[in-house]
This record gives C-alpha cells, sequence and structure tokens, in this order.
C-alpha cells in the first residue's frame, strides 16, 4: 500500500508532504504526485503535525480474566482513537502474566486486533506474591521478547526479592518497572492523600513518604546491582527529587508520570465521586506543580497513561470501597497538549519526546519512538493542536465508563494514526 500525506507539520522543519510506501516513509519534502506515480490514499494534513506514533508503557487491558472491563481488542481501539501505535500490557491479569506461555498468548491477541502492537508486561513475581521470581529468563527468550517487568497494582516489598530481579533482568538488559507503595505505610485501604483533606474527609490516607521510600531504596539498589529501574506513575514532589539526585549520579533509573497525576489534584475527592480513587492518590497541587516541571526538564522520562478500566459494578461504590484506576488512552495527547503545550512547558517535539521516543526505548521497542525520516517505520500520529473537545465518556470505545476527564474542554486532538502505514484512525475514528 502507497499512501501520501500531505503538508503535515514536521516538528519545526516547517510543512512537507511523506511519502509512504509497504510500511516504510520514503520520500519527504514538496511532493508533486501527479504524473510521476500514483498512490492508493492521500491525507491532507494540512494544520496538523506529525508525531511518532505514540507508546504507552503503563496499559491494563483486563484480559484474560476481566473480559467486562477491557479486552485487548477494546483497548487497542482506545488507544488507536489516543494516537498510540504501542502499548504495554501490565500482568495483573487472571491468570497473572508470568510464565512465557502466557505472554505469548497476550502478544497473539494483540496481534488479532491489528490496530496497535501490543507488547506483554511480564510479572516480577510469580502470582504477584512478592515471594518468588516468576519465569523472568523464559519470558524473556520467548517468542513475546519481554523486557518490562512490573508486579504493578502490587509493590515488590521485600528488597531481597527486588535485588535478585534486578540482577537476573540485567543479564538480558531488561527492566523492572516499580509500584512505590510500601505497604506498612500505605495499606490497601488507603485511598486518599494523607493530609487535611482525608482527615474531613475521613478516608485512610495514603502519606507521600510511603512512595519516597520505595523510589530512594529502588534507586540505591539500581546502583549496587548496575541494573535498570524504572518507577511507575510518580505522583509526589518527595520522589521528584529522589529522581533528580539519581540522574546526577548516573545511575539507570527511569520514571513515568500520569496525565491524571499532571492536571487533576485531591481536591475533587471532596465530593466523594469514585471516578477519582486512583493509586497512587490524585494529589495537592503543590506536587502537581513539580511533577509538571520534572516532566519538562527531563527527571521524569515519559507520560504514561496507567488507563485501568473497570465495570460499574467494581467502581460505582462509596468511595473506600470503589476499584482503583481512571481511563486514560483516548485523552491522554489532549491533556497533554492542555496543560504542557498550553503553559509552553513543552513544544510538540517535547510531547514527541516523552509520549514516544523515550517510552520506545525504556520498553526496547525497535520499530517505534523513531524519527520521521526517510527509512523509517511509518508509525506516525497526526494531531490537531487547535482543536478543542469536549469529553463524552459515553463516546469511549472502551468497555467502561471510569472516565475522569468527562464534560471537560480540552485543546489538541488527533486525527489520525498510522501502524506502518496502514491508518486505524482517520478524523478521529476508527478506519
Amino acid at each position: 500500500m502507497s499512501l501520501l500525506i500531505k503538508g503535515a507539520d514536521l516538528l519545526g522543519a516547517g510543512r512537507q508532504d511523506l511519502l509512504i510506501s509497504d510500511g516504510v516513509i520514503i520520500e519527504i519534502g514538496s511532493l508533486k504526485v501527479a504524473g510521476m506515480r500514483t498512490v492508493d490514499q492521500t491525507i491532507d494534513a494540512n494544520g496538523l503535525v506529525a508525531l511518532p506514533g505514540l507508546v504507552d508503557l503503563h496499559t491494563h487491558l483486563r484480559e484474560p480474566g476481566r473480559e467486562d472491563a477491557e479486552t485487548i481488542a477494546s483497548g487497542s481501539a482506545a488507544a488507536a482513537i489516543g494516537g498510540f501505535t504501542a502499548i504495554l500490557a501490565m500482568a495483573n491479569t487472571t491468570p497473572v502474566t508470568d510464565t512465557a506461555e502466557a505472554a505469548e498468548r497476550i502478544l497473539d491477541l494483540g496481534r488479532l486486533s491489528g490496530l496497535v502492537d501490543v507488547q506483554p508486561v511480564g510479572a516480577v513475581t510469580k502470582g504477584l506474591a512478592g515471594e518468588e521470581l516468576a519465569e523472568l529468563g523464559l519470558m524473556a527468550r520467548s517468542r513475546a521478547r519481554v523486557r518490562v517487568f512490573s508486579d504493578d497494582g502490587r509493590c515488590v516489598a521485600d528488597a531481597r526479592v527486588m535485588r535478585r530481579a534486578l540482577e537476573y533482568i540485567r543479564a538480558f538488559g531488561g527492566v523492572v518497572s516499580e509500584h512505590a507503595q510500601d505497604p506498612k505505610l500505605a495499606d490497601h485501604k488507603a485511598c486518599c492523600h494523607e493530609g487535611e483533606l482525608s482527615g474531613r474527609l475521613g478516608l485512610p490516607g495514603w502519606p507521600s513518604v510511603a512512595e519516597e521510600v520505595i523510589v530512594a531504596r529502588d534507586v540505591m539498589l539500581a546502583r549496587h546491582t548496575g541494573s535498570r529501574v524504572h518507577i511507575a506513575h510518580v505522583s509526589t514532589a518527595g520522589s521528584v527529587e529522589i529522581l533528580r539526585w539519581a540522574k546526577t549520579q548516573g545511575i539507570a533509573v527511569t520514571s513515568e508520570v500520569t496525565p491524571h497525576h499532571l492536571m487533576l489534584t485531591t481536591d475533587l475527592l471532596a465530593g466523594y465521586d469514585p471516578t477519582f480513587k486512583v493509586n497512587p492518590p490524585l494529589r495537592p497541587i503543590e506536587d502537581v506543580e513539580a511533577l509538571r516541571g520534572a516532566l519538562a526538564d527531563g527527571t521524569i522520562d515519559a507520560v504514561a497513561t496507567d488507563h485501568a478500566p473497570h465495570a460499574r459494578h467494581d467502581k460505582e461504590h462509596t468511595f473506600d470501597n470503589a476499584a482503583f484506576g481512571m481511563l486514560g488512552l483516548e485523552t491522554a495527547l489532549s491533556v497533554i497538549s492542555d496543560v504542557m503545550v498550553g503553559s509552553d512547558r513543552l513544544d510538540w517535539a517535547g510531547v514527541a519526546q516523552v509520549m514516544s521516543v523515550r517510552p520506545a526505548r525504556i520498553a526496547g521497542l525497535a520499530g517505534h519512538g523513531r524519527p520521521i525520516a526517510v527509512g523509517e517505520p511509518a508509525n506516525l500520529t497526526l494531531v490537531d493542536p487547535s482543536a478543542v473537545v469536549t469529553v463524552d465518556r459515553e463516546a469511549s470505545v472502551s468497555l467502561s465508563r471510569n472516565n475522569p476527564w468527562h464534560g471537560r474542554r480540552l485543546t489538541g486532538a488527533v486525527q489520525a494514526t498510522l501502524l506502518r502505514g496502514v491508518p486505524t484512525v482517520l478524523k478521529g475514528a476508527l478506519v
């Protein structure tokens, strides 16, 4: 298939045309196709910004086990709508992705959708129990080529287990993505940032230090083992300071921040709306400002959605009994556009770095996060930076409706997504 993208803004290179054939960019410039060659399809990209296809390091697809909340197919559709060409599927499914066979099953189901590349994340420990290492080497050598391992939803609380995991994955260039939550400081009942508001609302508090002590421990373990650690969904100013110090020391640590932790604050919990119950919890504006600054200056490497769909019978409860998590795939780019580009903290080249280039590098996805250049795979996202969208949860292609952005007006919207030169989304809708 051949495809011509006309007049896209190539991140500071001005408006250019892109000619794609067999999934690869073959020409860039002011291309006059008529009389020279024919193309199968043309996309008018006037006014649109071209980004390398977005990559999400942190997606919950719920399959197998909770197909009432999401499936790999429906989650892949949500990802494509959001401009993603690759997503990493977290391991906390039923059964857990803690074997090579389970990882290959996720890979195969992702390929059936054909909308995004679904890369399985392997569990660090068997059954996410935090006690015995999972089949790390077998998953790494399987067809799925697992490189990211995480017990997300649970912290690897035992320092000896975490050390062994880091030592093991070093041999094949893996990385452990840590859900930083000391269970002795913030147990499973903790559901609100610990502070004046949690006391006033009578909700169990989740103190910032519960995250920060694990971040500090894992940074030091990474230095000790010479291995790589990735901190998932950073949420506090204290964690930012630890990460900033670690990077000055040359420690192999990377981290991510979610769109919701960059925009939403703990005061939204005053109405006890379980839509806003998430782990780690929403934090005060001081933490939010620290996260925005850290993403802008490179202390935090990437944006990751932590897309966490839930069936209504799990989410529509009293706040303390509702499930943790929010939807995020379809709205992530718009939130980052609003919060970071709209405030001049990032330009669109910076967005490409934090939502594509660095996530792909962290995950070891060779075909994603690549420059928009001749000879590169045509994994692309076209964005209308001036579009104003009002989020409607009922319009989501996800199976769940726990959408914290419902009713909000956001600036910037995905218009097209291409996976290896094949459009999966055009004019904001699935093809």
